[in-house]
């Protein structure tokens, strides 16, 4: 037997099977035949649906399951219920990828820095800035009911920042700022929890306050659809916001994702 053939054999029929059952039922999801939470059936179904053996099946389920397209329930009432992806899908994965990577939080910081102003000047320059504002100030009031709470306020915080890219139209944009969300949430909880005086700033809460009166300002040129100024303020906002981040204890992500 060559070589070829003996490379061929050990990569062959088992894997072969459970990744076409897999690429299948991924396709389903994906196009939007298979709506949320609707069910495939249950494993004895897609036996015979698919004409392979249980464990092939239970191979192929376990791929789709790792990736967050399906979840199993066992028992009487049990089966495949099919997930559409989502942000928080990728936002999970790119956490993991950055934390296996030990990537430095100004990496991700800087990321969110060249993203950002760029949307703030497309939202002030769009026909539907003054919607756009009032959204913005809205999430600006739910951060400031969550002031108190580092945790809360984290994660509405990062909504904030991530529907700011939203607004501006671009959904790559607005997937990648999403895909950033959980770990800002957590660098912003950090940073509250601190308490602690960075330089010449002030205590962690008045930190807070006064980066939400530079959202209000941001609210303010977007809604007068001063484009150029919304950029300017957007960027350096970012630059003084991710200062005081980055002076914290949490020097990249892994110990972010640590940090609590």
């Amino acid at each position: 037997m060559t070589d070829t053939s003996k490379e061929n054999r050990h990569r062959g029929a088992p894997r072969e099977k459970p990744q076409q059952v897999a690429d299948e039922l991924r396709r389903l999801i994906v196009r939007g035949d298979l709506a949320e939470g609707e069910s495939l059936g249950r494993e004895p179904d897609l036996i015979n649906r698919f004409g392979v053996s249980r464990p092939s099946l239970r191979e192929a389920l376990r791929i789709l399951e790792t990736e967050g397209l399906i979840s199993v329930k066992r028992g009487v009432t049990g089966g495949v219920i099919a997930h559409r992806p989502d942000e928080r899908m990728t936002a999970r994965t790119a956490a993991l990828v950055l934390q296996a990577r030990n990537v430095p939080l100004a990496d991700v910081y800087d990321a969110r820095k060249v993203i950002e102003p760029t949307a703030a000047r497309l939202v002030a320059s769009s026909p539907d800035r003054k919607e756009a504002a009032a959204e913005l100030r809205r999430l600006i009031t739910a951060q400031l009911e969550t002031i108190d709470d580092p945790e809360a306020f984290g994660r509405a915080n990062s909504r904030f920042h991530s529907r700011l890219v939203e607004l501006a139209g671009n959904q790559t944009l607005g997937i990648v700022a999403e895909m950033l969300n959980e770990i800002v949430a957590r660098a912003v909880a950090a940073v509250s929890q601190t308490g602690t005086s960075v330089g010449e700033e002030p205590t962690a809460a008045a930190t807070r306050a006064r980066g939400l009166r530079s959202q209000a300002r941001l609210a303010t040129l977007i809604e007068n659809g001063d484009a150029e100024s919304a950029e300017k303020h957007w960027a350096e906002h970012m630059d003084v916001v991710g200062r005081v981040m980055l002076a914290q204890r949490a020097k990249t992500v892994i110990d972010l994702m640590q940090h609590h």
